[in-house]
């Protein structure tokens, strides 16, 4: 990373899984002096305080006292990273600030959302960086990345869940597709990857490959697609056949790990290249 362009220090808003954990970690070791999370009770793994200088936990509906307090620790940059479970937009009961947020958007998903916010947040004079900020190692170029590569069928399989999954994403409905032998099982809408996962097993039972990949016209400030440990999980417990992933769009969290992994359950993992032209 230039140097010159590191920031001294880093707000950290921190979703729930393991990648804020990681990112943390990430720009410590990149010279960042102090970070500084903004948690959220009941979301955020607990972990983040064993790397963030600070934490201020907060409420996940409080979104008046959430930009307040941003702006009071005077970070001027910032990174959102992590999980918020979906079903939040329906049962929690937001503050006045949300709500009137919410009711400016025509259409409610994760970049019209964190959209929103990251302008909100920079109308307090916080800065959002892109989401892959220190973690640019964790971006696979194109490759196989396990022992085993896809025989034919599975890489039909890829090619169409790309597909798929690219289209799905342009749609504003999901990063993810399932496929077994030219059908396609399972598309991720806003229940989640690991539903989703689950949903392709019942249907299509051992043998599935899924494909993970980022919008044609993808915000990286935000929900760029992650992978990581229990995502693999979930493709072993249905006993897929492989993972292809968005090559150097796509965070593959511990990829070392999860490369070890997809070896030891003969899963086929690899970073594929996706066409974005206009077809």
């Amino acid at each position: 990373m230039d140097q010159a362009k590191r920031p001294d220090r880093l707000l950290v808003i921190a979703g729930g899984g393991v990648y804020p954990v990681q990112l943390a970690a990430s720009a410590r070791r990149a010279g960042v002096r102090e970070i500084v999370a903004l948690a959220f009770r009941g979301e955020t793994d607990r972990a983040i305080g064993r790397v963030a200088d600070r934490v201020a936990w907060l409420p996940l509906h409080g979104f008046q006292r959430f930009l307040d307090t941003a702006r009071d620790l005077g970070i001027p940059h910032a990174v959102m990273v992590g999980l918020i479970r979906p079903r939040h937009l329906f049962f929690l009961r937001f503050d006045t600030r949300a709500r009137a947020v919410l009711a400016q958007l025509q259409q409610r998903n994760a970049e019209t959302i964190f959209g929103a916010v990251a302008d909100e947040l920079g109308a307090v004079g916080i800065d959002v960086l892109p989401a892959h900020r220190f973690m640019e190692d964790a971006m696979p170029a194109p490759g196989v990345l396990s022992r085993r590569a896809p025989d034919a069928r599975v890489a039909a399989d890829i090619a169409l869940a790309l597909r798929i999954a690219r289209a799905a994403g342009d749609l504003d409905i999901g990063q993810t597709a399932i496929v077994k032998n030219g059908t396609v099982l399972a598309v991720e809408a806003f229940e989640g990857t690991d539903r989703a996962i689950r949903r392709a097993g019942r249907l299509g039972g051992a043998g599935a490959v899924m494909a993970k990949t980022a919008k044609r016209d993808h915000d990286m400030r935000f929900d760029i697609p992650v992978v990581g440990e229990r995502t693999l999980r979930g493709l072993r417990r249905i006993r897929a056949a492989g993972l292809a992933v968005e090559a150097r769009r796509t965070i593959l969290l511990d990829r070392e790990r999860l490369a070890s992994l997809a070896d030891r359950w003969e899963l086929c993992l690899t970073a594929e290249e996706v066409d974005r032209g206009n077809g």
